[in-house]
């Protein structure tokens, strides 16, 4: 949704959904989305990024928005270099636009010391709460919509499970519906009952 609700003469968004290896994985991945070449060692690799986002920025008038996922997995080596990749002129300019994108556990990583130089340069933090009832069965309707099914697959006493289940967490909503389809596929089943849910939930739960 993000990115079809930016210009795309305007903006050029990039996503990386990796985010557990190292420096030099993570530069990878930003160089293969930005259409470089693969650079031999993390100096290189750092210097032709900033290069191709001040040729965007500068010649086509794009601002790279760069989103990273799974962000709370990140190496603090990592967080430091996505720090002075921000970093134009001394902070006189703003070039790239940084998104990352995790778990709780991210605000606890950069609350620490060693990332404040990052955390000052945070303009704005957005922590998405958990789905109401109401929303998670249209989350879940929207969801079966995507893959063209317009059937109430979910009967109400499932919904209310996985509500209860995931307290609105869209990640677990996400699994555990997932199984609980599965459970019922394997039933044969025409809908999803609460009956499925308990036994994803077990599935799920080591």
């Amino acid at each position: 949704k993000l990115s079809a609700s930016l210009h795309p003469g305007l903006y050029r968004v990039f996503y990386i959904p990796l985010s557990t290896g190292n420096i030099m994985d993570m530069y990878k991945s930003i160089g293969w989305e930005l259409g470089l070449p693969t650079e031999r060692n993390r100096a290189a690799a750092f210097r032709a990024i900033r290069t191709e986002i001040t040729r965007l920025t500068l010649e086509t008038g794009q601002r790279p928005v760069l989103i990273i996922d799974e962000a709370h997995h990140l190496r603090n080596e990592i967080l430091e270099d996505l720090r002075l990749l921000t970093n134009y002129r001394m902070d006189s300019e703003n070039r790239l636009c940084l998104l990352l994108v995790g778990l709780t556990e991210l605000r606890r990583r950069l609350a620490m010391a060693v990332h404040e130089s990052l955390t000052q340069r945070i303009v704005v933090r957005y922590h998405l709460t958990g789905l109401t009832r109401e929303e998670v069965s249209e989350y879940l309707t929207h969801r079966l919509r995507l893959v063209g099914c317009e059937l109430p697959l979910f009967e109400p006493p499932a919904i209310e499970a996985i509500f209860q289940d995931t307290q609105g967490r869209v990640r677990k909503i996400n699994t555990l519906a997932h199984y609980a389809l599965t459970s019922g596929a394997i039933d044969k089943a025409k809908t999803i009952t609460a009956e499925h849910v308990r036994m994803a939930r077990e599935e799920i739960t080591p």
